[in-house]
């Protein structure tokens, strides 16, 4: 029975167009499966499910989400990272390809998740993106024992504590938000040889409103918010939003920059 799946060109590529069609048609792919992202159950016979294909040296292991939790993906993982998930599903060494799911993927493998919205500062609407992990940061090459590092690896980066809501963050030179006919596409920052590189980037162009869209527009900047999972939440207002923003600044759990508009 065909499944409800997502493959981006990027998961195609990797596993080849003919792995690619299998799992569309419900060959080698699973009915149910643990979302590797949230790690409830889903179904793919009845939701939309985004194909995940972590990748080490040696090994790849593809694996399932919720398409609401996180889009389909390659992620590049350490082989050590990669070999210690492979353990905990098959219960043996040596390396996978194929449908698997892998439950103890570390924590710096998390997906960035943006939000949209206008905040007020000094009695002005800004448009701002707000940066959330769906779960904690640690630095690459490290085991995760010295904890969540997100914010820290922003500072590094050249983004501001934030402690009160009441100034507009300094501008992070060489970063930029692409918006292009009128939707969100990405984050983008300087990469190396000075052509830009998306630190973020949309699985499918995001709606904003009319009025982030005008203010964006007018102001040519969009302030950039970021904390660590669990700071912020999903608000449905923008006043909850503001709420979740003043406590986030006030744990000393917010960052922030001013990035310049390319596109319209």
């Amino acid at each position: 029975m065909p499944r409800m799946l997502d493959v981006s060109e990027d998961v195609r590529a990797e596993i080849g167009d003919a792995e690619a069609d299998r799992l569309l048609v419900g060959d080698n792919a699973p009915g149910s499966y643990d979302c590797t992202s949230c790690r409830t159950p889903g179904d793919s016979e009845q939701e939309r499910t985004s194909t995940v294909l972590f990748v080490g040296d040696e090994t790849a292991v593809l694996a399932f989400a919720h398409a609401t939790c996180i889009p389909s993906q390659v992620v590049q993982v350490s082989e050590e990272q990669l070999q210690g998930a492979v353990r905990s599903i098959t219960g043996a060494e040596g390396s996978a390809s194929g449908a698997a799911q892998p439950q103890n993927l570390p924590a710096e493998q998390a997906v960035l998740g943006i939000t949209s919205g206008l905040v007020l500062i000094d009695d002005e609407l800004h448009p701002a993106l707000v940066v959330e992990p769906t779960a904690a940061i640690t630095r690459p090459g490290t085991d995760g024992s010295r904890g969540d590092e997100f914010l820290q690896l922003l500072l590094e980066q050249g983004f501001h504590p934030v402690h009160r809501m009441d100034q507009v963050p300094a501008v992070l030179h060489g970063w930029s938000i692409l918006l292009a006919m009128g939707q969100l596409h990405a984050v983008l920052q300087p990469g190396t040889g000075g052509a830009p590189v998306a630190w973020w980037q949309a699985h499918a162009p995001l709606q904003v409103t009319e009025g982030w869209r005008t203010a964006a527009n007018k102001s040519q900047t969009v302030l950039v918010f970021a904390a660590p999972a669990g700071s912020i939440g999903q608000q449905p207002r923008e006043d909850l939003l503001r709420d979740a923003l003043d406590k986030a600044a006030a744990d000393g759990l917010l960052v922030a920059a001013a990035m310049p508009l390319a596109g319209t």
